[in-house]
């Protein structure tokens, strides 16, 4: 079972109220997920830290300046109408994920109600459905709990277990990870040069 003092080891740059939060939801998902070896819960650990900004942001920040959102969804947030949302999350949400991933249209809010969420961002009805009929609850009915644990870490646990991530761990494969999650190879020398310091902990608690 992971202890505090060991992810404290592992993630020195989080704050350890935030490790102290979701380290029960660390455990359940590791078993949940067969994340029973030191590589495999090292690339957990260190890709969710990655993307929550060491686990202080569990819910998506769409509080964006006009420029911004024309820059992000350009097709969706042209000049003239990103001149009207800007600075609105909830309307932004609304507008950039409505009447897609499941959402309805804009109008009907389910853009912002399932927005991204957790230490993995889950976004969209559809993931929302699909990651709650895996973990037993309707995450559909009650999206808030996404931002909170254990489904915060759980959820992100589902995103890995369908990526089928388990396998490339066990090879040490840094850059197919990094490619699997992001798409390319967005913080892959970061990765690279924290992954024996990391590696070498979970192998010293492991044995110990």
């Amino acid at each position: 079972m992971l202890t505090i003092d060991v992810l404290k080891q592992c993630l020195p740059q989080a704050k350890v109220a935030k490790l102290e939060m979701f380290i029960e939801g660390f455990n359940e998902t590791f078993d949940t997920f067969e994340m029973n070896t030191p590589e495999r819960q090292f690339f957990f650990k260190q890709k969710t830290a990655y993307e929550s900004g060491s686990f202080n942001f569990v819910e998506e920040n769409l509080n964006y300046k006009a420029a911004t959102l024309s820059r992000i969804w350009p097709s969706r947030f042209p000049p003239e109408v990103a001149a009207e949302y800007g600075g609105k999350p909830e309307k932004i949400a609304n507008k950039a994920y409505g009447g897609r991933m499941g959402n309805g249209p804009e109008a009907t809010g389910e853009g912002y109600k399932y927005r991204g969420r957790g230490i993995i961002q889950l976004t969209g009805k559809d993931n929302y459905r699909a990651c709650g009929n895996a973990l037993g609850k309707d995450l559909v009915a009650e999206p808030d709990l996404v931002a909170q644990n254990p489904y915060a870490v759980l959820s992100a646990g589902w995103f890995w277990d369908t990526r089928k991530l388990n396998q490339w761990c066990d090879k040490c494969d840094v850059l197919t990870v990094t490619k699997k999650i992001n798409g390319g190879t967005i913080g892959l020398e970061d990765r690279k040069k924290h992954f024996e310091h990391i590696l070498e902990v979970l192998k010293h608690h492991a044995n110990g």
